[in-house]
Order: C-alpha cells, then structure tokens, then sequence
C-alpha cells in the first residue's frame, strides 16, 4: 500500500468524516468532525466531497514520509506545518511528492488541526462512515487513534491546482467565546432566576473536554428536578448535573441521559467550541429557533 506512512502518529490523531448517522437507536453515536467549518474548508480547497475523511489532530508532533503523489491541505488550528523541513502555510493547497516528509510541531492557536488529501483516504467505512469512534471500536484505522508505522493509502494524483482560503474568512481563535443557545428541553422546570444567571455568568472550560463532553466550572445552575427517564441527546445538548455545573455534549457524546437539561448550543458555535482549550472562558446568550435555522442554512449553502 502507498499514501502516508505515519513515522510519528502524535499523541492524539483520528480519521474522521461528517459521522455516522440513523444509528442512535442501537447505541451508535454520531461522531466526525469537531470543527465542521475547518473540516469542509480543507476539503473545498481540496475540491473533495464534504464527507470525505480527514485527519483529525488535536496534538502536534505529527510526522508522515510520502509514499505516493497528491495534494494535501491542512486548516483548522493555526500550527507550525513543515514539508522537508521548509515551513509552509496553512489554509491552502500544496503538492506533495514521493519520499517528502510533512510535520506538524506546534499548535500555536486553537486545538484542533485538519490534514486531507486530494480523494481521502481508502480505507473501508464501518456503520456507513469513516469516523473513529474509539468508546465504540469503529472507523479509522481499528476504531482507534492513528499510532506509529500505521499506512494511510490514497489514489495517486499528479495534478495540482493551488488554493488557498481567503484571508477574511479564517478564523482567528480566541480565548474568549460566547456560544448561542436555543433554550429547550426541561428550560420550564428551571426558575426564571436560574436561566438568568446561566446567561450572565461567564464559564471556566475544564481540563475535562473532549469529543464527548465540555465540562465548564463556574456557577451552579439549580433545577426543580433532578432525574429524569433517560432519552435522546442531541449534539450541543446542555446537561445540568447535580453539582449544577454545565456540561456540552458533543460529537461522541452518549446516545441518551437522564440529566435535565437547559437547552443546545447552536452547532456552529460547537465547531467554534472545539478549538477552544482547557482554562479559556464561556459565555452563552439566547437565540430563537427560526434564527438559529437560518444560521444553519447559511452555513450549509456556503459550502455547497
């Protein structure tokens, strides 16, 4: 097999795509991108189809040695990204050769760094996606992370059109997010003081953040109730457990809880969310159901 040989895999890389969908009912969760806008960028610039798989890399010390001809791009997190040891930059296209070595060193901003290929990666799909699910065992390479000497095949391409994203529509990763939330679920049984003070209170997030869950510390949010029978959760699902401290469930959260819940953070800002790091701060503010659509909408014809 010819594509990437990982000679370093890093500590924490994923192949990922857009997830796996219409499995919940047996416990399947969804997972794929963290951050859907750097995920569809990269694979614009590559002229790839949304759902083609990525690497997901959420620490540096990544190094591949090319075995076959393509185009590679790499968004997302801003990084120090190497080819040969010439550093490049990120958010646009480059050509890559037999024998050339690519590196990641550093994640100088936000979290999450997203490499593609020109056509992805040809591996098989288990339960109709490519996404690693490691709590489940599927997708990626053994339903694991990337380790080193692991083999990523890809169709050879010669052809190169150089990309790049423009300027204005790269992100800057900041310290400092507020995250748009349509109140739902149990909002009614929280009291009117409650809901208050979770909009005006601003949010530490925890060294307990992950694909699954962002734990955030701060204040205590009461509800009148405390247990309920356990049903679906959806992505950007706000639990208030008992110690009244809020908890984001994300892209491999679990398929149902029994924790009331205050409302869903518009997924757009998840995406935001997932390049943030442990010790940045969170604030959330209100949005209508026909507004957050709207947003939505957008987002999905600005890629299509």
């Amino acid at each position: 097999m010819k594509g990437f040989e990982l000679i370093k895999a890093g500590i924490y890389t994923t192949i990922q795509d857009k997830g796996r969908f219409s499995f919940m009912h047996l416990g399947v969760t969804n997972s794929g991108f963290m951050d859907e806008y750097a995920a569809n960028a990269c694979n614009k610039l590559l002229d790839n189809s949304l759902d083609t798989n990525l690497l997901e890399i959420l620490f540096p010390s990544l190094q591949i040695k090319v075995t076959q001809n393509s185009t590679i791009a790499i968004t997302g997190a801003k990084c120090e990204f190497f080819i040969n040891g010439v550093q490049k930059s990120i958010w646009e296209t480059h050509f890559v050769r037999v024998g050339d070595e690519i590196k990641i060193s550093k994640i100088l901003e936000g979290q999450r760094v997203y490499l593609g290929v020109k056509g992805g990666f040809q591996i098989e799909k288990e339960f109709g996606s490519y996404a690693t699910s490691q709590k489940e065992g599927f997708g990626g390479l053994n339903g694991q992370k990337l380790v080193n000497n692991d083999i990523l095949p890809y169709e050879e391409n010669s052809t190169f059109i150089k990309r790049r994203w423009k300027e204005k529509y790269i992100p800057q990763y900041k310290k400092e997010l507020t995250l748009r939330v349509i109140l739902s679920y149990q909002c009614d049984t929280f009291e009117q003081e409650q809901i208050d003070k979770f909009f005006n209170s601003e949010y530490t997030i925890t060294p307990d953040f992950n694909s699954m869950a962002c734990k955030l510390d701060g204040e205590a949010i009461e509800c009148t109730i405390s247990n309920l029978i356990s049903e679906a959760i959806a992505f950007g699902s706000i639990q208030i457990p008992k110690d009244g401290k809020p908890i984001i469930l994300l892209k491999e959260r679990q398929t149902i809880g029994g924790y009331p819940k205050i409302g869903s953070v518009l997924s757009l800002d998840c995406f935001k969310l997932a390049q943030m790091k442990p010790g940045n701060k969170i604030r959330f503010e209100k949005i209508e159901v026909n507004e957050a659509r709207e947003k939505v909408l957008k987002f999905i014809e600005a890629f299509s």
